[in-house]
């Protein structure tokens, strides 16, 4: 069999015509994506876990006749349960972790005709904005192999960006979707809370600021795979109502002229980089030119106490985590099973009271309050996706002394110390400082995109976001295929994405 040499110049909708049309078929497709992982995941490390014979079986077998059918496909190993392969959640914790049935979301990924070819990596717990985790390695990304791709869906970006397969899985609980998709190039949509199934072993992941969803290289494939999967599942926490028309039609029509308002500050005050600076500023002159009204503004938040109220949303679902361990290892978990800053997280929430935990998660319910009566006024609020192009890996790890000193802390207990000192206060603050803009979307429920317009002047890309009204993904999907026309990316590709 011939190899299928222009696989990876299709996106996933493109490769399911080919194979609708008989020019192609779903087991050359299906080699063609395995070859390409094989030859580029060495310098990348974006699939840790190879599921090509599973794939290969699903093909002979027959694929449900779903707008995919025949696309190869790759899954976070991150809540995306796939029944009879490990899910390790990047942990050591969970590295024998396997089980016993899929997620509704991966159920309806292969009724949509997709074709699971491997887990993606991601740090432990999808903790950070990095794809660093001890247990598998860094994930690198294919603009600048020195360079993150983001996080937590880090895997899944550099996977698609490389060409690998057209799309992937990616989760999505502080801008670990758009993240990524700024830092790597591709387009990321994050649903409204409740839009796509959390089910059956979750509910309201992170007190309902997790959403899954997909990474993809285009506007189209994200909108169909949104089609394929929305909609609640038996017993969710949020039932929506369901968008007014299927998503791929919105992608065919005009957005009309939008009021948009634009901001490129901080919320938290720390410094934004020249470049992402400069990518919203262009966006906003496009945005101009295609007959939209912008202009600068942005909502009456206070952005220190959101910050610190997500960090300790961090450490008191940490503490829960660790604790329920026990029903996947058979005995408590100790220090030695997981990184030492993920135990830290853990037993700062073992300090704070459960008073203070409701107080800090009321600060979302101000900003999605706010945030409301902003969209009053105007259709969508443009930001830098990310405060810095992508940094060095391991630029964000803890320093040695740091590691002395947590894991100091962690064998004395002395999260109550830590508490007392203030020092949390300054964590949330540098830990955000690199990505303070996307979480806005997660405390309040919203949907937002990370929309891949600018390149720095060494070359990395680096996304513009667009927050919408709740329920209203509709408007980012219509605004994202105009810009998608007005300044293509599709075929702009990292060097790496050739195989040598």
């Amino acid at each position: 069999m011939e190899p299928f040499s222009d696989y990876d110049w299709y996106d996933g909708l493109g490769l399911a015509e080919l194979i609708r049309k008989g020019e192609v078929s779903a087991r050359e497709v299906c080699e063609a994506a395995i070859l390409r992982i094989e030859a580029l995941n060495p310098a990348l490390n974006a699939v840790i876990q190879p599921m090509f014979d599973l794939g290969r079986r699903a093909v002979e077998a027959g694929l449900p006749d779903g707008p995919f059918r025949g696309v190869p496909f790759l899954l976070k190993d991150l809540m995306a349960a796939y029944a009879g392969v490990p899910l390790t959640a990047g942990s050591r914790a969970c590295r024998n972790y396997v089980p016993d049935r899929d997620s509704e979301l991966v159920r309806r990924f292969k009724q949509a005709g997709l074709v699971v070819l491997g887990k993606t990596n991601c740090p432990e717990f999808g903790l950070l904005g990095v794809t660093e985790p001890e247990l598998h390695g860094p994930t690198r990304n294919p603009w600048n192999t020195g360079r993150t791709p983001g996080g937590s869906s880090g895997g899944s970006a550099a996977a698609v960006a490389a060409g690998m397969t057209p799309l992937a899985s990616a989760g999505d609980g502080g801008g670990s979707i758009r993240i990524p998709a700024s830092h790597c190039g591709l387009f990321g949509l994050k649903p409204t809370r409740g839009r796509n199934p959390t089910g059956p072993a979750y509910g309201a992941v992170w007190q309902g600021a997790v959403v899954e969803h997909a990474l993809t290289r285009s506007v189209r494939d994200s909108a169909a795979l949104l089609d394929a999967t929305h909609g609640a599942d038996a017993g969710a926490p949020y039932v929506i109502p369901p968008p007014e028309r299927p998503y791929s039609e919105e992608v065919k029509r005009e957005p009309g002229v939008l009021k948009i308002a634009f901001n490129t500050r901080s919320p938290i005050g720390t410094e934004v980089h020249p470049e992402c600076v400069r990518a919203v500023e262009e966006a906003a002159r496009l945005l101009e030119g295609l007959g939209h009204a912008v202009e600068a503004a942005q909502p009456d938040l206070n952005g220190e106490a959101l910050a610190k109220s997500y960090l300790t949303m961090y450490f008191g679902e940490m503490a829960a985590d660790i604790e329920e361990l026990k029903s996947i290892l058979g005995r408590k978990a100790t220090r030695g099973d997981l990184e030492s800053l993920t135990w830290t997280l853990g037993l700062m929430g073992r300090t704070f009271s459960a008073g203070h935990f409701v107080r800090s998660l009321r600060e979302w319910d101000i900003a999605a309050r706010q945030m409301g009566r902003f969209h009053e006024t105007y259709d969508l609020y443009l930001t830098p996706t990310v405060a810095s192009p992508p940094v060095r890996i391991g630029e964000l790890a803890p320093k040695p002394a740091e590691r002395v000193a947590m894991n100091v802390i962690n064998a004395l207990g002395l999260g109550k110390l830590l508490q007392l000192s203030g020092i949390t206060d300054k964590l949330a603050i540098e830990s955000l400082s690199k990505t303070p803009f996307t979480q806005l979307a997660n405390f309040t429920g919203l949907p937002a995109m990370s929309v891949p317009l600018h390149w720095t002047t060494d070359g990395l890309p680096c996304g513009v976001q667009f927050i919408g009204r709740f329920g209203d993904e509709a408007a980012l999907f219509r605004l994202a295929a105009q810009l998608e026309a007005a300044r293509p990316w599709f075929d702009r590709r990292p060097a790496t994405a050739r195989p040598a």
